[in-house]
This record gives C-alpha cells, sequence and structure tokens, in this order.
C-alpha cells in the first residue's frame, strides 16, 4: 500500500505516535462535543434561551467533524472511529500494524470526554442524561439497534471511502459531505438506537456512567456496517468511471 492515508495523513511508522495523538485528541473533542449538546438536551437546559433537542445533537457531531477533518485530516487522516480504522485495514488502506495504536486512542480520548462532561455537568448529567451514552429506544429490540447501528454506519463509512480515498473528487468537498454524513446517520438511527455510528463514542460515555445496555450491538453494529460499505466501494465503484455519453446519430432530415 502507499504511504499516504486519507486526507494526504502520512503512513509511514515514524508518524504514528503523531497520528495516535491526533486521533486522541480529535475523538476527544468528538465525543465531547456531541454528548456535551445530548446532555443538556436531557436535562433541559437552555441554549439562547431554549433547550436543546435531538436536532441539535446530530449537528452538533455533523458540524464539529466537518472541523476535525479540516484540522486532523493531514495528521492522522481524522478517523476518530474504531469502526472507520478497521474497515481501512481490511482494504488495505491502512496498515493492519497502527490499528492498536489508533483504537486505543480513540477509546481513551472518549473516555476522556465522558468525563470532562461529568465534570462540567454535574451529578445529574451523569444521574439523569448518562452522560449520553446510546441507548436503546423504549420499544426498540437489540437487534433493531444492531440492524439501524450497521445502516447508519455503512452510510457514513460509504461516504468517508467515497469522497477520501479517490481523487476525483475536489477536496473541498471532503469535509463537508463527511460531516454532514454523520449528522444524518445519528438523526435516522437517534430514534431507534441513539445513533452512535461509532464504537468508541458509544462506549466511553457507556463505561463512565455505567449504562452498558446493549453494548455489544453498538460495537458489533458499526463494525459490520464500516466493513461492508467499504468492501463494496473498494471491490465495485473505486476503479469505475462515469458512463460516457452515447454519441448523437446525425439524422439527415428530408429536404
Amino acid at each position: 500500500m502507499s504511504g499516504s492515508g486519507l486526507y494526504g495523513s502520512d503512513l509511514s511508522g515514524g508518524n504514528t505516535r503523531r497520528a495516535a495523538t491526533a486521533e486522541l485528541i480529535g475523538t476527544f473533542l468528538l465525543v465531547f462535543a456531541g454528548t456535551a449538546v445530548a446532555v443538556t438536551a436531557a436535562t433541559g437546559r437552555t441554549i439562547a434561551g431554549q433547550p436543546a433537542n435531538s436536532l441539535a445533537v446530530a449537528l452538533a457531531f455533523g458540524l464539529v467533524l466537518v472541523a476535525l477533518v479540516s484540522a486532523l485530516g493531514h495528521v492522522s487522516g481524522a478517523h476518530l472511529n474504531p469502526a472507520v480504522t478497521v474497515a481501512l485495514a481490511l482494504t488495505r488502506k491502512f496498515p493492519w500494524r497502527t490499528v492498536p495504536a489508533y483504537v486505543v486512542a480513540q477509546l481513551v480520548g472518549a473516555v476522556l470526554a465522558a468525563l470532562v462532561v461529568w465534570a462540567v455537568f454535574g451529578s445529574a448529567a451523569r444521574d439523569q442524561a448518562s452522560l449520553g451514552a446510546t441507548v436503546p429506544a423504549a420499544g426498540a429490540s437489540v437487534w433493531q439497534v444492531l440492524l439501524v447501528e450497521v445502516a447508519i454506519t455503512f452510510l457514513l463509512m460509504f461516504v468517508i471511502i467515497s469522497v477520501a480515498t479517490d481523487d476525483r473528487v475536489a477536496p473541498a468537498a471532503v469535509g463537508p459531505a463527511v460531516g454532514f454524513a454523520l449528522a444524518a446517520a445519528v438523526l435516522i438511527g437517534g430514534p431507534v438506537s441513539g445513533g452512535a455510528v461509532n464504537p468508541a463514542r458509544a462506549l466511553g460515555p457507556m463505561l463512565v456512567s455505567g449504562s452498558l445496555d446493549a453494548w455489544w450491538a453498538y460495537l458489533v453494529g458499526p463494525l459490520v456496517g464500516a466493513a461492508v460499505a467499504a468492501v463494496v466501494y473498494d471491490r465495485f465503484l473505486a476503479r469505475a468511471s462515469a458512463p460516457e455519453p452515447e454519441a448523437t446519430a446525425h439524422v439527415v432530415g428530408k429536404s
């Protein structure tokens, strides 16, 4: 594989420490931003006079991801998600030797984010909102949670691998495309699973709050969804080009 990762990041061995640090910081900021807004919504705190709502949560995750792709993409590839890291490794777009460093950094960043949310918002954040942990919605089975997490992570990963690994895509479109995909995924999955799309985002608040409902579905679902998306794009679309327009037949009209 080449030495270039997502967004032109350096995949050489000497960059692993810097890249893992960037993943820790980036995942911390992603999880902190999204779960902080989720906690304010769950506890009824106000933002500019009105409490936050579920739309604000999706926007918080999506907008901060746009910013982080621009800020850290050139350093680590801005995976910020173990499912993304594993899926890229499966398609040989990321070295397996670096996967453990990235995944550990992402999980540590998510746990630190949950701890900071707890410190900032107090005991109510943990007691009433489980620090923004994703949990199955009322009436949703664990299998529904698993299915929606597979589907929405497929959406996110399909966009990431499409726009970030194909040089036919305009660089200016990459950050917004990935951020909008995450926001859409959270909006779709929110009513069923809370819209984790990311094992680190799910497990960090779960571990700190002690709310471990259906934890395995939030681990397996994103890993499966991301892997399928990466393989589908890599095997069937990566080398494809847009169909050529058919030549217009020249028809001579009758005089």
